[in-house]
């Protein structure tokens, strides 16, 4: 079998949470294989970076560059193919850094693609099985891809979540080999978002609404249980694209990344970019009348119900204990 690499994304001397979760899918490909993980950037957090995930991979791989200081995936792109053999196996983050990278990587690599891949189920001869969701998570897609001449895999975060899992290996610095990185696109700036009246990325409970709600008129249920939780509120796409909230209070990949230690989804579907923004492996419990909502698939509790009828009677009884 090919080699497997995965792509470590980090910001400001800490790794993101899908650093640990690839090496998990990774050994879903093969348990026994030689997972090498790659780190790209610049500057003094490299080190400290990559002593982390040798900890964990078998090996690590490290690119650093004054070109890759912030992660343009059209750098990141040109870095990896000259670097990584023809024919690897590379898993990336299915976010939307990963969306820009990976579909480029693999028609660069000349090698198969499977993005938002939710399940790894073996491999058979040369060929990888594993599952996507298709119609915002309504339908659960079996896809079959030839990894004999290599593969790009977009991994959905949050979905293979590390178990302690240890392999050990040392750092390679492989700086060297990335050749000329000069691109088009060049990074300018970043542009904070407005900050609101509440910081959702530092709430540890959160109380998050979806389209289920239905109206405007019944947001208020929403905040009414959160002053009774002690939590905060916050919501989905929909909601923020309504106006019926701030885009402070959104999450996912479009609006704010948040790390709470319970998240309470109601009336949420889980698409993708909205899990996207939940790290931290938080205790989820999920409430929708749609039996078939993808947020169940990721949802330590489940609760089939109307939120409307749910949350006064959730709230009733939380102010009775």
């Amino acid at each position: 079998m090919a080699e497997i690499f995965a792509y470590i994304k980090h910001a400001d001397g800490v790794a993101d949470d899908s650093a640990l979760e690839l090496f998990v899918a990774a050994k879903k490909i093969a348990a026994d294989a030689t997972v090498t993980a790659v780190v790209t950037g610049s500057g003094a957090d490299m080190d400290k970076i990559c002593t982390e995930m040798a900890a964990v991979y078998n090996a690590v791989w490290k690119i650093d560059n004054a070109a890759l200081a912030y992660p343009n995936a059209e750098v990141v792109r040109k870095a990896l193919v000259n670097t990584l053999p023809a024919d690897s196996i590379v898993l990336l983050p299915h976010d939307t850094f990963g969306m820009d990278l990976g579909p480029g990587l693999s028609i660069k690599m000349d090698s198969s693609f499977a993005a938002d891949i939710v399940g790894i189920e073996g491999t058979d001869g040369g060929a990888l099985k594993v599952i996507r969701q298709e119609f915002s998570g309504q339908v659960s897609t079996h896809v079959t891809c030839d990894i004999a001449a290599g593969a790009v895999l977009n991994i959905r975060p949050g979905v293979f979540q590390y178990d302690d899992s240890k392999a050990g290996g040392d750092v390679a610095d492989k700086s060297g080999d990335a050749g000329d990185l000069s691109v088009k696109r060049t990074f300018l700036e970043v542009v904070e978002a407005e900050a609101g009246d509440v910081d959702i990325t530092k709430s540890e409970v959160l109380v998050s609404v979806g389209r289920g709600i239905e109206d405007e008129d019944n947001v208020e249920i929403v905040f009414d249980l959160a002053e009774a939780m002690g939590a905060d509120v916050s919501c989905s796409r929909p909601i923020v694209d309504a106006k019926w909230m701030e885009k402070s209070r959104q999450v996912g990949t479009s609006g704010q990344t948040v790390k709470p230690k319970v998240y309470m989804a109601m009336g949420i579907s889980g698409s993708f970019q909205h899990m996207g923004g939940i790290k931290g492996n938080p205790f989820i419990v999920a409430v929708n009348k749609n039996t078939k909502a993808p947020i169940f698939q990721v949802a330590d509790v489940g609760i089939e119900a109307d939120i409307l009828e749910f949350i006064p009677e959730l709230q009733e009884a939380i102010e009775g204990l």
